[in-house]
């Protein structure tokens, strides 16, 4: 069967409704995982969604801050979220298929601005997150899964615009990308789109601080498809939306595209 996934942080569901409606008439994902949703579940503007054949929906929600949501055409169940952590956020959810994929939408938190734990509470935040990750999926190896989300790191060189620049930038920086690393590693867990696109530069976001992003074209590739060994083979077609990013009212990502035939 095959379907298609989209993952995007959409920066707030609610003002930005009409994108998320737009997105879906035009590109017709079969899935659509959302991340910094902004809004308690019940106050996520679903109506509309399913009205564009987007009937089925597990969310964990929070007033302003964080949340995650995956809203499909396809039956999914409920199989959970995980307070890593223990932050007390809503930035992860868990759904499962009936062909018994299972699909992890995450939201890592940002990191604040200075790359040191000692100095910035968020950073370590960001830190411990990713080390609960990495236990979790140790203790639990996934099989037949699927992992997207903001991951808030660009782990590779070509992920950014000027690698070295970035080296000690909060998203780049050697720390984050091991733990990063550890975390995919964890779960066996292979980066599809770029082993669909496995050379150049590739991003998934844009400063709202560039006057002009396009031109700049400073990015960053934070948003992520990943994929057990199992079912990575079936992945294909993987794509970012770059155009999205100059929508009226964007947010400050782009979304990230992958097919899978299961």
């Amino acid at each position: 069967m095959p379907f298609t996934l989209a993952t995007w942080n959409i920066n707030s569901v609610r003002l930005r409704e009409a994108l998320v409606s737009r997105l879906m008439t035009e590109e017709a994902p079969d899935i659509l995982c959302l991340q910094e949703c902004k809004s308690p579940v019940e106050l996520i503007p679903l109506e509309g969604f399913r009205a564009l054949g987007y009937s089925h929906v597990v969310a964990r929600g929070q007033k302003g801050y964080n949340g995650v949501a995956i809203l499909s055409k396809l039956p999914i169940e409920d199989v959970g979220g995980h307070d890593f952590a223990t932050l007390g956020h809503a930035r992860h959810v868990a759904a499962k298929l009936e062909n018994g994929v299972t699909i992890h939408n995450f939201y890592v938190p940002a990191g604040g601005d200075i790359p040191d734990r000692a100095q910035n509470v968020k950073f370590g935040q960001k830190l411990d997150f990713l080390t609960h990750m990495r236990d979790h999926f140790r203790a639990d190896r996934p099989h037949k899964a699927i992992l997207v989300g903001d991951l808030n790191i660009a782990p590779r060189e070509d992920d950014v615009w000027d690698h070295k620049a970035l080296l000690k930038i909060v998203s780049h920086t050697p720390v984050e990308v091991q733990h990063l690393g550890e975390t995919m590693e964890s779960g066996r867990w292979q980066d599809v789109t770029r082993q669909d696109i496995p050379q150049g530069r590739l991003y998934s976001w844009w400063s709202y601080r560039s006057p002009d992003w396009d031109a700049a074209d400073k990015g960053r590739r934070l948003d992520h498809v990943w994929a057990t060994p199992d079912i990575s083979g079936a992945a294909s077609g993987s794509r970012i939306l770059r155009p999205v990013r100059g929508w009226e009212q964007p947010s400050d990502h782009a979304p990230v595209f992958a097919t899978f035939d299961l």
